[in-house]
């Protein structure tokens, strides 16, 4: 039988922390600038002609989402893995039906896998 070490299973929640505070924070303040990409390009053409707005105007509105969601990760990880980890499905789900960006689907779904499990480890050692 394999027991858990603390420190372990402490060191592990932190860096997974520490990843799903930086990343969505990054991501979303660069939906204001567009210097890791062009995100209005992922953006499901079938979802433009519903906005209220330009798809750039959206894209700065999930980006201040995000950077919400990664400073609610910052102060109650089981929450805020919890958050993200739907947000990040909920992304793959628009990729996949889409019928684009496949690859970055993959991406996001193991990111959200990554950022439940977050939760549950800050859940597991009281975090």
């Amino acid at each position: 039988m394999v027991t858990a070490n603390s420190n372990s299973l402490r060191s592990v929640f932190n860096l997974l922390k520490f990843t799903y505070v930086i990343v969505p924070i990054v991501a979303g303040l660069d939906k204001f600038t567009n210097i890791l990409t062009t995100w209005e390009n992922y953006l499901n053409p079938s979802l433009e002609p519903m906005l209220p707005f330009s798809p750039h105007i959206f894209m700065m509105i999930v980006g201040v989402i995000e950077i919400v969601a990664g400073v609610i990760v910052l102060i109650k990880p089981q929450i805020g893995g919890l958050i993200v980890a739907a947000w990040l499905t909920l992304i793959a789900i628009t990729l996949i039906t889409s019928g684009r960006y496949f690859d970055i689907a993959v991406r996001d779904l193991t990111m959200a896998i990554g950022a439940f499990s977050m939760s549950r480890l800050a859940t597991f050692i009281k975090a």
